[in-house]
């Protein structure tokens, strides 16, 4: 589960409980132990590269403008 915390960036959370803290070593939620799924781990850097790029436009844009 992918959501976007207060300052716009994705975060990744349990699929089964919710918790943001995983074992980033074992891909595994402390929470509840449920393993992240490779397909949740790929949604989550791809909308990382989204939120960078729309960063870095948005820099761009401001950088041009002043």
């Amino acid at each position: 589960m992918i959501f976007t915390n207060p300052a716009g960036a994705p975060e990744l959370a349990c699929d089964e409980c919710g918790c943001r803290w995983f074992d980033r070593m074992t891909n595994t939620c402390y929470e509840c132990g449920a393993e992240v799924p490779e397909a949740s781990l790929v949604e989550y850097r791809c909308a990382l590269e989204a939120f960078q790029s729309q960063r870095a436009s948005g820099a761009a844009q401001a950088a041009a403008k002043g």
